[in-house]
């Protein structure tokens, strides 16, 4: 039996793909903590957000905040999914 939330997350899951069978780069609405960017990024990607989040937080403290630029590029570039 599926709960409401795996349910929902089948359904993106396969949205991921357009009728040429082309992943979309989305931003994730429910897997998200600040924008859904990590979220998006791990869909298409096909790897836990969490281990994108703990990445991108290691790579700013030694990049010297260039990755919150980036960040911030696509939060704005990104389209949020449905």
């Amino acid at each position: 039996m599926c709960t409401t939330d795996s349910r929902r997350t089948m359904e993106l899951m396969t949205q991921d793909m357009n009728t040429n069978g082309v992943k979309q780069l989305r931003r994730s609405s429910t897997d998200k903590m600040i924008a859904g960017v990590c979220g998006g990024w791990a869909r298409y990607l096909g790897v836990d957000a969490a281990l994108l989040r703990i990445l991108l937080v290691a790579v700013t403290l030694f990049g010297v905040g260039v990755p919150i630029v980036v960040y911030v590029a696509c939060w704005l570039l990104m389209p949020q999914d449905d």
